[in-house]
């Protein structure tokens, strides 16, 4: 071996590579581990079968659809029922509840924490006998097809890392998210279409609230084909995959062939696995230029769908339109399908945005449900709805009822779950009489 070789295998196989290589396969292990099944783990180099293990119960779910509500939606107004707080109008929070929790900077300064219950009435719904909100009419109705769970807490107390958290599993920037981990460990059912797709809606509720940013959705140290693709709203739903004015299909794909080429002599002779990440991407947009516009387009859907999903549906890069384009794509096979709809952080005026941010949600929401169980779907999808943290049971600013908010709350909150092999109609964890601290079934 002449020395131009020593240097050449140093520079290929240096520290950077190989702990990116063993990161890769490390990541992969766990992640078997976890879903206790076969997942194929792939490098440049090679390809290799694991099998760690079957779990308890066979499995059922072949995807998820995550509908995030950004911003915190308030437990104590929408699912946690808490009559006492409502005896208890105006009266201090006990600080044998609160016991010292640290608070934002938006309501640690207050001089006092009056407790508000909540405006609205709570009705049993269902054989389950779940107590809903009547600001979601829809969703009560399908309070049989869901597991509420009620338990939920977290250690973040501002946004943004309590999102990194909940879609990375660490409260600081640069992890795999939970779909680009899906789309690693168990690959795409659907060669033409992204393993891992997301959608944005705006609420009306505070249209101009917490943003959402793209490393939500991204790879981490994870090859960067398993990044999440934002779709949009319009006629071009991921931007730049349409061919430039004057090149025709026949050309695009000359230029890719001759692109493949060059790329496959640059990764024999330096081994970057990012070379063999773009080929793939390259390949995979080429095969989107037909795929998305009829995965995206909902102008066939018939008039029952819209009737269904509610007037919104009709209305591009709504979250009732993004709910249809989100069965669509789990009836193409997507693996992992993400919708951010923001607007639900009710500093101030929680009686005019939150009414508002509900009607976004509730028919649409309660129709995916619906429209995934009568197509045969459901069973083999995760449905899950939620944010990010929780409201606080006391007063942030004014007690007026035009004017009062609710602040951010980690220790306690809701979310909901249907299908996918989730036991439908139960309601699992409770917290105290005050909604400040789980009693039970305490869920991180």
């Amino acid at each position: 071996m002449y020395i131009d070789d020593l240097h050449t295998l140093e520079d290929n196989y240096n520290r950077r590579n190989f702990l990116f290589k063993a990161s890769l396969g490390f990541g992969g292990i766990a992640l078997s581990s976890l879903l206790g099944t076969n997942i194929v783990m792939a490098s440049n180099a090679s390809s290799n079968n694991g099998a760690l293990g079957t779990p308890h119960f066979a499995p059922k779910a072949k995807r998820i659809i995550y509908l995030f509500q950004n911003g915190a939606p308030s437990q104590i107004d929408l699912f946690d029922y808490k009559p006492l707080l409502s005896k208890m109008q105006g009266k201090e929070l006990p600080e044998s509840i609160r016991k010292g929790q640290r608070l934002t900077g938006m309501t640690a300064n207050q001089k006092g924490f009056p407790l508000m219950g909540s405006p609205y009435k709570f009705n049993r719904h269902g054989k389950s006998g779940a107590y809903i909100s009547e600001l979601l009419p829809h969703i009560s109705k399908i309070s049989d097809e869901l597991c509420i769970v009620k338990s939920m807490y977290t250690e973040a107390i501002n946004h943004d890392p309590a999102v990194t958290f909940f879609q990375t599993g660490s409260q600081q920037a640069g992890r795999p998210s939970m779909g680009s981990w899906l789309s690693y460990g168990l690959g795409n059912d659907n060669q033409n279409l992204p393993a891992f797709s997301v959608l944005l809606s705006r609420g009306t509720g505070r249209p101009f609230d917490q943003p959402v940013y793209s490393r939500l959705w991204g790879n981490g140290f994870l090859p960067s084909i398993h990044q999440g693709v934002q779709f949009r709203s319009g006629k071009d739903p991921v931007l730049y995959l349409n061919n430039p004015d004057g090149m025709k299909g026949i050309d695009r794909r000359r230029m890719l062939d001759y692109l493949v080429d060059l790329n496959n002599m640059q990764l024999k002779e330096v081994g970057d696995p990012e070379i063999n990440t773009r080929i793939q991407q390259y390949e995979m947009a080429y095969r989107m230029q037909t795929s998305v516009p009829e995965a995206m387009s909902i102008k066939d859907e018939p008039e029952e769908t819209y009737k269904l999903y509610g007037s919104d549906s009709r209305i591009p890069g709504t979250f009732a339109a993004n709910c249809i384009l989100a069965r669509r794509l789990a009836e193409r096979d997507v693996k992992f399908i993400q919708l951010y709809h923001l607007g639900w952080d009710v500093h101030d005026k929680l009686t005019q945005g939150l009414p508002l941010q509900c009607k976004d949600v509730d028919q649409a929401s309660a129709a995916l449900v619906t429209d995934l169980k009568r197509r045969g779907l459901l069973e083999e999808t995760l449905v899950i709805w939620g944010g990010e943290f929780g409201r606080t049971n006391y007063v942030q600013g004014s007690q007026d009822f035009d004017k009062f908010g609710r602040d951010h709350h980690p220790r306690c909150f809701t979310v909901w779950m249907a299908g996918g092999g989730i036991k439908p109609g139960i309601t699992y964890g409770e917290t105290d009489d005050f909604s400040y601290n789980v009693t039970q079934n305490g869920s991180l």
